[in-house]
């Protein structure tokens, strides 16, 4: 039976993208892995690879299309000795008796009415959908398919399934999928404010532009509303003395230049967040609805400005690298960032993260938390300050000022005044972070 391909959710957050290209056209063979196509997501734009084996029979939406919702389909896949005249003929095999139950909800009748792929029969009379080329290699390696969980559209096992599935490890599919089933979402809207005929309606007759929202900033409205609405955010706030930063920068940085590195005070800054973060382990948190998940090493975010919105790229095991390695990816992260080309698990993760307005001359400001994060540290600029000494003596020095927000149900006030202490300390005697 003809399958359809499904919009893929190619990042945590998206909801819907835009077909950019079609690399593929209508009567093309191809393969499990082979890209087919180009979306464009909520953060970027992303390659879409076929996840079985087939000709494409039709294509459903054509290149340029916005506003696919996931799971749309977009295109149908036929399989061996099938035509496309089989498109939209073929019907599902009946389902087994079953005890009469309440009408379903919507959802699930959508679910139901979608055409589902082709299945063969488990011991219990129960459906088992896989494609001719899965069920090859499941017969070849004797591997139940009525074990194997599927990663294809409407649960269908593909090749990738079963290609390194063995009879032990398939067996145990089902039971994680079922501890994976993550609870229902809350049905309740939150408030968004005057609808947008009301605010036009304020500024009737004066000019005015309206500016479309593309996916990133709509994703970038909708995470930060919910972050404010639902996390107990407190703030503590410090200054920091850069005087002996500024001087231990510029020494590495003499000594670098010969293999073209050079270390901005912001990578300073993430090793030494991710240097506090295994000083104050009870610190390097995230909040997981009903519970606290502690990470062990020190995954650092970093906020970067592109056009439309932003990215937070995540620096992984930040505690082990040196200042010259967190230079250089950072840079990577930041240029592959603005031109939209990080990939969904280089900005999805971390505990912990850094935004820094600095570099525009603020002072001073509070970020808000990037859910699931337990804490973020907004760093403003270094300024040249009147400073009291330890013997009372006054003189000038290059002070920063930074807040810490802080997620109130993963980290208490005494716990986030340890982890800032840390941060200060790191930062005020920079060659701790190099022993």
């Amino acid at each position: 039976m003809p399958t359809e391909i499904l919009m893929p959710a190619l990042s945590p957050t998206m909801e819907e993208g835009t077909l950019a290209k079609w690399l593929v056209k209508e009567g093309d063979t191809v393969a499990s892995g082979d890209i087919i196509a180009e979306i464009e997501t909520d953060k970027a734009t992303m390659e879409f690879e076929a996840v079985d084996e087939g000709v494409i029979g039709k294509i459903l939406v054509e290149e340029g299309t916005e506003g696919v919702k996931v799971n749309a389909p977009i295109a149908v896949l036929l399989e061996e000795g099938e035509s496309a005249g089989d498109i939209g003929k073929a019907s599902p095999p009946a389902e087994s008796p079953r005890p009469a139950a309440a009408e379903p909800p919507p959802a699930a009748a959508a679910a139901a009415a979608t055409p589902a792929p082709t299945a063969q029969q488990a011991a219990d009379g129960s459906r088992i959908f896989a494609s001719p080329l899965a069920r090859r290699i499941a017969a070849d390696k004797g591997i139940d398919l009525s074990q194997v969980k599927g990663s294809g559209p409407h649960g269908r096992i593909v090749k990738a399934d079963v290609e390194g599935a063995t009879a032990a490890s398939a067996a145990t599919a089902p039971a994680e999928a079922k501890a994976a089933t993550p609870a229902p979402a809350a049905a309740a809207a939150m408030p968004t404010g005057p609808s947008a005929a009301q605010v036009l309606k304020m500024y009737e007759g004066r000019e005015i532009e309206e500016v479309a929202l593309n996916g990133m900033r709509k994703t970038v409205a909708a995470r930060l509303t919910e972050a404010k609405q639902t996390i107990p955010h407190f703030y503590l706030r410090r200054e920091i003395r850069l005087d002996a930063l500024m001087a231990f920068r510029s020494q590495l940085n003499t000594q670098l230049e010969p293999r073209g590195v050079k270390l901005s005070v912001n990578d300073f800054i993430i090793k030494a967040c991710a240097n506090a973060l295994q000083a104050v382990p009870d610190a390097n948190a995230v909040w997981a609805g009903d519970r606290i998940i502690r990470l062990k090493p020190s995954d650092v975010a970093v906020a970067v400005a592109v056009d439309g919105g932003l990215f937070t790229p995540v620096l992984q095991d930040a505690d082990r690298k040196s200042l010259s390695s967190l230079s250089a990816e950072m840079k990577d992260l930041a240029t592959r960032a603005r031109d939209g080309k990080l990939k969904p698990h280089e900005y999805v993760g971390g505990s912990f993260a850094i935004s820094n307005l600095g570099m525009f001359g603020i002072e001073n400001f509070d970020a808000v938390i990037n859910p699931p994060h337990g804490a973020i540290l907004a760093v403003g600029a270094g300024v040249k300050k009147p400073v009291v000494g330890k013997d009372g003596e006054l003189s000038v020095a290059t002070v920063m000022s930074v807040t810490l927000s802080v997620d109130h149900r993963v980290i208490d006030g005494a716990l986030g005044a340890q982890l800032l202490q840390a941060i200060v300390d790191n930062l005020e005697a920079p060659m701790l972070m190099l022993a």
